[in-house]
């Protein structure tokens, strides 16, 4: 059964009414310095891209491939030279054909296929938000949170036993790399870290005060993940995964809902420069689901987005990404993808997933985390693979299909949403930020630990958890994805459920 694919990341639409708001920014048109040279004639119609110029990492750009960027009609938004990544805005069609040539480029690729910016924004629905009144009657144990009751999740990774032992360490910080996070949140802003907050929308740092919020139209969906890491155990509310660790939010999805690579490169560059010890990353890189190593453009915004990751690992951040809605099998010979590009009109390819990457989920060194269920089996709607999906932790599913035990009603995850509310959402979105928030309680009890040991005591604490096999989850009499594997490892569930109890006491 492969779920409907829907153009805005990984908040996925299920059954039973269940939708996801995705209502998302325009993409500021930034003020650029002017190039060397003047740009090359372009026709009247022309519309202006964005562009990734990629070259050697470590110096700054040579006044070269500036004067060669400025020939070919281009203008650099800025550069990361820690990486060798350029931001380039162009309204010459065959910009990145003749950058390519040019000595000292190793790659070059257009960052979308619409005309930069994007002119329509649209919502796909609405999260289940909880009224007034379903707040103020939340009822909950001594020691708990008043919505917590309903967060069947927490149990699910021992969440709620762990917090006996430990809240986490106020000196770990998640970045939530997405939507915009709403700090002024009574459940976030106690745990809220400015100082590694910032909107990257254009690719360029935007360090305005509350630049990293989502406006009122815009979605929550960065908001949610934050108070499943990090909501405060405040005896408001919900209670976090993590709820002793500071969270930031890095915005870089503009009002489309759309997740351009030089905002991506923005976000983890800035994670890894200050001080961020795991950042989370529920999105894919728009435009293409897969981005293919044989086409020039895509595989710029694949060495540009690696590069980007590799040196926020480098600075010590833990990469956790979600896995996709979309209940593929990321370990198969082939995928067809009906949605790329997205930002203009899509069409059917069949690719290759072990040549053409979904980035950042499949990029080396970050944790790929599959969705989870009330009833602790895959979501109907989670990607899986085996090699590809490294751990698993809960991303709710259709309440028809994984009912949790009472009190618990729902079988979606509850959340934090913008304006002081909570809500339901699904999706490996929702997966993500629980695996992210157990990384940054392993880190909290090995403060001087590497992103790689963090990493290998996630796999071995997480609970080893066999195929499920058969795996028909609407129980039509008709299999709907197949697991291959054994119980240490899998293509359902990797090496196993996230442990948060194991991640503080051992």
């Amino acid at each position: 059964m492969t779920a409907p694919h829907a153009r805005y990341r990984r908040a996925v639409a299920i059954p039973a009414g269940m939708a996801v708001a995705t209502a998302l920014a325009f993409l500021p048109n930034t003020t650029a310095a002017a190039a060397d040279e003047a740009p090359a004639a372009v026709s009247a119609d022309a519309t202006p891209l964005s562009y990734v110029v990629n070259v050697k990492p470590g110096h700054g750009t040579s006044a070269y491939v500036k004067k060669a960027v400025g020939k070919a009609g281009g203008t650099i938004v800025t550069s990361y030279d820690q990486i060798g990544v350029i931001v380039v805005h162009s309204s010459n069609p065959d910009f990145a054909k003749t950058i390519r040539k040019v000595r000292g480029v190793q790659s070059a690729g257009a960052t979308r296929t619409a005309p930069l910016p994007t002119a329509v924004t649209a919502d796909l629905g609405t999260p289940k938000a909880l009224s007034a009144a379903e707040v103020a009657r939340a009822e909950a144990p001594a020691g708990q949170d008043p919505l917590e009751p309903q967060q069947w999740d927490l149990p699910a990774i021992k969440a709620d036993k762990a917090h006996e032992k430990s809240l986490g360490s106020s000196k770990v910080t998640v970045a939530v790399i997405d939507t915009g996070v709403d700090d002024t949140h009574p459940d976030i802003a106690p745990n809220f870290d400015r100082g590694a907050s910032v909107n990257c929308v254009s690719g360029k740092p935007d360090t305005a005060d509350g630049a990293w919020r989502p406006g009122a139209s815009e979605s929550p969906h960065g908001t949610h993940v934050a108070g499943e890491i990090a909501a405060a155990k405040n005896g408001v509310g919900m209670t976090g995964v993590a709820p002793g660790v500071k969270v930031s939010g890095i915005k870089v999805s503009n009002p489309d809902g759309f997740f351009y690579t030089e905002a991506v490169v923005c976000g983890f560059v800035w994670a890894a420069e200050h001080g961020v010890d795991v950042t989370n990353n529920s999105y894919y890189t728009d435009p293409w689901y897969f981005n293919c190593k044989n086409d020039p453009d895509q595989k710029a915004l694949l060495d540009a987005v690696t590069r980007a990751s590799r040196y926020a690992e480098k600075k010590g951040a833990v990469n956790v990404a979600a896995a996709g809605n979309e209940n593929y099998d990321l370990a198969a010979d082939e995928i067809t993808d009906p949605s790329s590009p997205n930002d203009t009109t899509p069409g059917e390819r069949v690719v290759d997933p072990s040549e053409c990457l979904d980035i950042p989920t499949q990029l080396p060194g970050v944790v790929t985390v599959a969705s989870t269920g009330a009833k602790g089996i895959k979501s109907s709607f989670s990607n899986h693979g085996l090699g590809v999906a490294d751990i698993a932790a809960p991303g709710g599913d259709s309440t028809a299909y994984q009912k949790p035990e009472p009190p618990a009603t729902s079988g979606l995850i509850l959340g934090t949403l913008p304006g002081g509310k909570w809500g339901y959402m699904a999706g490996t979105s929702m997966a993500s930020p629980h695996v992210a928030g157990v990384a940054a309680l392993i880190k909290s009890t090995h403060p001087y630990a590497s992103p790689a040991l963090v990493k290998a005591l996630l796999y071995v604490q997480a609970d080893a958890k066999a195929c499920t096999d058969p795996y028909d989850i609407n129980a039509d009499g008709k299999i709907d994805a197949v697991c291959e594997g054994s119980k240490n490892r899998n293509g359902f569930y990797g090496w196993g459920i996230a442990d948060a109890l194991d991640a503080v006491t051992k």
